[in-house]
């Protein structure tokens, strides 16, 4: 005969979860002054010196902080533009995966 709605019927339902979406792990330039010069930096490298914990979808580099190593090899997902230029402002190489 009816009864009270429930909760979770009377509630508005908001946003979408995008299923399919991607999650980048995330390094700034500036951590990567731990590395000598010269050094090529990849996923592997950022997992044994403790930059990362775990790759998730991908590596994506960041802009925030200087750089001060010189002509690091760097091969990550994605880079931001203005990482892109201050890797290479340094010497360095960008290289996509």
């Amino acid at each position: 005969e009816g009864g009270q709605m429930p909760l979770y019927r009377r509630l508005p339902k908001r946003g979408f979860k995008n299923v399919w979406a991607k999650t980048f792990a995330e390094v700034n330039v500036g951590s990567l002054n731990c590395f000598e010069d010269g050094t090529t930096v990849d996923p592997v490298a950022l997992i044994e010196v403790g930059i990362l914990k775990n790759v998730r979808d991908g590596i994506r580099i960041l802009g925030d902080g200087e750089l001060t190593a010189k002509n690091l090899t760097v091969r990550a997902q994605g880079f931001t533009h203005a990482a892109a230029e201050k890797i290479a402002a340094a010497g360095g190489k960008v290289e996509v995966i």
